[in-house]
This record gives structure tokens, sequence and C-alpha cells, in this order.
């Protein structure tokens, strides 16, 4: 008798109710566990200090330069995500990380009940990236941040990488309290958590998985396929232009 082929990845081992659930018992201790470190460590974000910031830094928004502290649009706390940009390059060439990210950030009431303004600061031309914002259908605060005005937020930080930076106001200074980037930004996102939960995971080749398991081709890029952002897809499809030349639709 021959071996049946299949095309079938690999899979755990089929148990029963009660040994699923008592495997499943022992995960949730280190889940919980998992969980107050996470608040512990948030507690001591908290405790941070914190460094002043030129609130009169110049962005640029849709109809006008604005000061950073107009951007707070008078709440108190401000997250701040800045996007990558490559000036000059089409929409497929943008960053796909950036907009992965930025895709997943919508529905903005509930920061805002906790006094909490969310913006995009795009690292590039504000009528660029305001037509990438449109073809995205992103719908946050968006504003552009020069190259001068980026060398002072971020400094000591590279220009050109994606961040995290979260602001505080009190009254008419602001000061600075905590940034992040790599995959500290993945805090945006579902994506991430939701394929965590799955068997299979995210799929990704770094990951401390079964052999067997499912994981994207070596050399396929995480965030791309077919040349472009994965996310761009469905606004293309859905008849969305992703000109980003002046007078473009």
């Amino acid at each position: 008798m021959t071996d049946v082929v299949t095309d079938e990845p690999g899979a755990p081992k089929v148990v029963g109710r009660n040994t699923f659930q008592a495997e499943l018992d022992a995960l949730r201790v280190r889940e919980k566990a998992h969980m107050r470190q996470g608040d512990a460590i948030a507690a001591a974000r908290r405790r941070l200090p914190m460094v002043e910031v030129d609130g009169a830094t110049t962005l640029i928004g849709e109809h006008r330069a604005v000061p950073l502290l107009d951007v707070f649009e008078g709440r108190r706390l401000l997250i701040a995500y800045y996007f990558m940009w490559h000036a000059g390059h089409p929409a497929q060439e943008q960053c796909e990380g950036c907009t992965l990210y930025t895709s997943q950030v919508r529905e903005l009431s509930f920061l805002h009940s906790r006094d909490v303004t969310y913006a995009t600061f795009c690292q590039g031309p504000y009528e660029e990236g305001a037509r990438y914002r449109d073809f995205m259908g992103f719908q946050m605060p968006w504003y552009s941040a020069p190259r001068e005005s980026l060398e002072t937020l971020l400094v000591g930080r590279r220009v050109g990488r994606m961040h995290i930076v979260c602001y505080l106001r009190r009254g008419s200074d602001v000061f600075e309290t905590y940034w992040t980037t790599s995959r500290g930004v993945e805090v945006m996102g579902n994506s991430y958590p939701l394929l965590d939960l799955t068997v299979y995971g995210r799929q990704e080749r770094w990951e401390n998985s079964p052999s067997g398991w499912p994981r994207l081709p070596k050399g396929e890029h995480t965030y791309r396929t077919d040349g472009r952002p994965i996310v761009q897809w469905p606004r293309l499809k859905a008849g969305y232009s992703d000109d980003l030349e002046a007078g473009g639709h």
C-alpha cells in the first residue's frame, strides 16, 4: 500500500476534548502571567520621566502650516505616528509597513474620550502624502513634517523610519513621554495579534513553529504581494486611483 500524497500542511495532533482543555488551561496560566507582565510594563511606562519639546515646531496641515501645539486639537495627550515616505515615488513604492499599520487605525472616538488625539506625521511633501491618504482611505488627521521639523522632533533618532511618539501638553508647554519603533508599532493593528491566536500564527520564517507548518516562501516580502503593499490591492479593486501626481484622480 502506497502512502497518500497530500498538500496539506502540518497540524497538531488530534486529542479528546478533556485533553485539549487541560492543555489549554495550562497555557492560560502563562497567558495571564504574560498579560500581568504587560500591565506592569505599562505601569513603568507611565512613570518614565519626560523631556520638553518645542511646541512651536512647524507641521503642514491641509490648509496651512501649524505648530505642534495645534495638533493636540485642544486635548491633553497626542499620539503621533511618523509615516515613512519616499518623495517622488509612486504609490506602489511607498512604505508597506506604514501602510499596513495605518490602514488598521480607524475609530478614534474612544481615544478622544480619554483626552487623546491621534495624528499621522508624513515624512514627505504634504500634497503627495495627502493624495496617498485619500487613495488608501485613511481618516485620521494628517500632517506633513518638513525635514527641519523632523530633526527637531526626532532628535537622536533616525529620520525616515516609522515611529510612534507620545506627547503631553501642559498649557502651552509640550513634552515627549514615550517613543517606540520597529515591532513596537505593532500595537497599531489587530492583524498580527489575531494571527498569533491561530494554529499557524504569522507564517513568517523567524517564528518558532513545528516542522511542516506553513511559512512564507523564502524571499517573499512580509507586507507585499505582486509588487505593491498588500493592503493597497482592495483599494485598487474598488476603483480608487493611486496616482500621486498633482492633478491625479
